[in-house]
């Protein structure tokens, strides 16, 4: 895994991910073309989680090719891109087992936001986010959920909407585990960092 890890520090692969992910942003904002059409234009930047997660992360390794470090944008990156990884994998299951089926496009959704999630967690070792900067991405995501599920500003998914407030409680969970996670992989191990060559 030490090894996996060092590689995903080489320039090539970071270039790579990072136009991964540069491509996967514009195509998630454009996903969300239609709610943001219906969106007041103070919550636009709230509507559109994933995209912004990834947005984070294509930040952080556009840094990461200059050796650089963006501790803030870091940790909004392994937080949100686990959370809203996870979250829409979750979503498009339960998608799947109100239905009975799901179209090819929520597979797709699937494995693309687990990815998403995995990717942030394994560039965990180039973090240099410490606690104070992990505080302000716990405020930033908690408060998303308020806009979320308090300005039902969540992503659209109208056969779940009767279950709005399950869906809310869980996330909110999925929130604090998500931040648990970033402190255990960036802070507690800091004795694990690694560095871009």
């Amino acid at each position: 895994m030490r090894v996996f890890q060092y590689l995903l520090g080489q320039r090539p692969i970071i270039f790579v991910m990072f136009i991964i992910n540069l491509f996967g942003t514009i195509y998630g904002y454009y996903w969300y073309r239609y709610q943001l059409a219906e969106t007041p234009a103070h919550f636009y930047i709230f509507v559109p989680d994933s995209p912004t997660a990834s947005l984070f992360f294509t930040i952080a390794l556009f840094a990461f090719l200059f050796k650089r470090n963006l501790p803030i944008i870091e940790a909004l990156a392994i937080v949100t891109l686990f959370k809203y990884g996870i979250w829409a994998v979750i979503m498009n299951l339960l998608v799947l087992a109100v239905n009975g089926t799901l179209p090819w496009e929520g597979y797709m959704l699937i494995a693309s936001h687990f990815g998403m999630a995995v990717q942030g967690l394994l560039y965990a070792s180039y973090y240099r986010f410490k606690a104070w900067h992990l505080i302000v991405a716990a405020i930033w995501t908690l408060h998303n959920d308020v806009i979320d599920y308090v300005f039902e500003m969540m992503p659209r998914y109208s056969v779940l909407m009767d279950y709005l407030n399950e869906i809310g409680y869980m996330t909110f969970w999925l929130s604090l585990m998500s931040i648990g996670i970033a402190y255990y992989l960036v802070i507690k191990n800091q004795l694990k960092q690694l560095e871009i060559t």
